[in-house]
């Protein structure tokens, strides 16, 4: 295509949000007008089933729940004047205790401000506050948050170490929907221990966001916790920013929380329209389907041109691969759906895989986000006429070109600055873009199997070991990894066992070992010496 046709292309399919100030550009993807129209059909299934989604159809049918993510920033729309009450109540608690704590009428009992945050959570619990945090906490934050997002003891003592003496002033966030779920109640148990090894007690230090009535609710009511707040059953992790899972966190680091929800608001109202070209997520939905060929064929490479929307791309990771990856269409026809995405930042990725986008391997389409301010103060000149900005510009501008001249497809996102109604568009832009890709290619968007199954075979590890510890601690004389297995009658878990008794002892849990450590048959194992 020549430039004036390339010109007169992204003309007719700019899309552009005047409230937000948000350009969505899909010009560089090579559909034409023949495939739009074929899928027309499938599109205006795909708005009436976002509809029904937001009218409380049941659209979880393995747990037999609504999915109301959409409420939480227009409590309006929710299907009962109660749960409409309990968004609203919800918000305005956040914002009291927020304040509370910024001015010290909530403060430790040895400090008279709380000065950090640790927020314990997993997934949909971790990795949008992570975003917003990274995207929108000022400087020099009211209150500096580290995240403990992972079982990884290493980890979970870096965060202990970063506040060791701040301890005394450190507010915790447990976050869990029931309280079981392994990694953040193990990151609450170390944590809690940490407190007790200072002698501060971990309830004056606590807050729960969980499911009214989960077992983490009831702990924290019984010991006390400082505050409760509650997650909705009708709310999944990777849709839950604008629940208290990310509004907590968000308000105690002074990000303008309203902000945030309104600016997901108007891109909900805008992703509503039922006009393909007209409604910024039907783009994207459209582009997804055309790059993978409704079948998830290419990769989404996401490449933030902005330092603060670094995590940008992790956040999408978990809402497009937990939300589009399944191995089942609705009808229960195996059909193997997702679409992988991975992204550094701009331009960062010009000396790390560009290289292979403009020649490698054509798997993928990229996503530029565009963010028109540099930064908040006028630029220095690098040189006469042009600034570190210019550069920015000219590389996304450059890469941009490079991928369409070698034939790789691209979408371009734009908004004017990184704030907090920009950061809330953008989230409810991606939200309604999977809804409406899972409709097209006949998916439920708001399951997860396949997380569950990873859970279960955890579970069935641990319980292993406990059987192969005790086996152990009765035997007199070592026993080969064979033995083990029978006495435990797992002779087909035998792989399972010897991996968890390596761990084990490479941590001093109490095994030892003979033999030879390239030949794992050949190894006995005992309790002792």
């Amino acid at each position: 295509m020549d430039a004036t046709a390339l010109w007169q292309r992204y003309q007719k399919w700019l899309y552009f949000h005047e409230g937000i100030g948000l350009y969505l550009d899909v010009s560089r993807m090579r559909f034409d007008d023949a495939f739009v129209e074929r899928l027309q059909p499938k599109f205006e299934q795909a708005f009436a089933d976002m509809a029904e989604l937001e009218q409380g159809a049941i659209a979880n049918p393995d747990e037999n729940r609504m999915v109301g993510h959409y409420w939480l920033r227009n409590p309006d729309l929710a299907p009962t004047p109660e749960l409409t009450q309990e968004i609203v109540s919800t918000i305005e608690q956040i914002e009291v205790f927020a304040e509370k704590v910024h001015t010290g009428a909530i403060h430790p009992p040895k400090a008279p401000r709380f000065t950090d945050i640790i927020s314990i959570g997993i997934g949909g619990s971790a990795l949008g506050p992570q975003f917003v945090a990274a995207a929108l906490a000022p400087d020099f934050p009211p209150l500096a948050i580290h995240f403990i997002d992972n079982t990884d003891p290493a980890g979970i003592d870096r965060v202990l170490t970063q506040v060791r003496n701040r301890l005394s002033s450190t507010l915790v966030l447990v976050i869990s929907k029931s309280g079981g779920t392994p990694e953040p109640r193990n990151g609450m148990a170390e944590v809690k221990k940490a407190y007790a090894g200072h002698n501060l007690d971990f309830a004056n230090y606590a807050i729960a966001i969980t499911m009214p009535g989960s077992k983490l609710d009831e702990q924290a009511k019984s010991e006390g916790w400082l505050a409760r707040f509650p997650m909705f059953d009708w709310v999944g992790g990777r849709t839950s920013e604008f629940s208290a899972v990310g509004l907590v966190p968000a308000a105690l680091q002074g990000i303008d929380i309203r902000a945030m929800l309104e600016g997901a608001k108007e891109m909900d109202d805008a992703t509503r329209v039922p006009d393909i070209k007209n409604n910024p997520a039907a783009l994207l939905a459209l582009s997804w389907y055309y790059a993978g060929n409704g079948k998830g064929e290419k990769d989404m490479v996401v490449l933030p041109y902005k330092d603060s929307l670094l995590l940008f791309s992790r956040y999408l990771q978990q809402l497009v691969m937990e939300s589009l990856g399944k191995e089942k269409d609705k009808t229960g026809n195996i059909v193997h759906q997702g679409i992988a995405v991975y992204g550094n930042k701009g331009s960062t990725d010009q000396h790390a895989y560009v290289q292979q986008l403009r020649e490698g391997v054509p798997n993928f389409f990229a996503t530029f986000i565009e963010v028109l301010e540099d930064r908040q103060n006028p630029s220095p000149e690098i040189e006469p006429g042009i600034t570190s900005g210019d550069y920015l510009s000219g590389f996304l501008q450059g890469t941009r070109q490079a991928l369409y001249e070698n034939h790789r497809d691209s979408v371009t996102v734009t908004i004017p600055q990184v704030n907090s109604r920009t950061v809330g568009a953008l989230i409810a832009l991606y939200d309604r873009a999977v809804g409406l890709y899972a409709s097209l290619i006949n998916i439920n968007a708001y399951h997860q199997p396949g997380v569950e199954a990873g859970k279960k075979a955890a579970a069935e590890i641990l319980e292993l070991q406990k059987q192969v510890v005790e086996v152990l601690r009765k035997e007199k004389t070592p026993l080969t990894l064979e033995e083990v297995a029978q006495k435990i009658g797992a002779t087909e878990k035998i792989e399972s066992i010897y991996l968890i008794l390596r761990h084990l002892h490479a941590n001093g849990r109490g095994i030892t070992l003979q033999g030879n450590l390239g030949q794992p048959s050949s190894l006995k194992f005992s309790i002792g010496g």
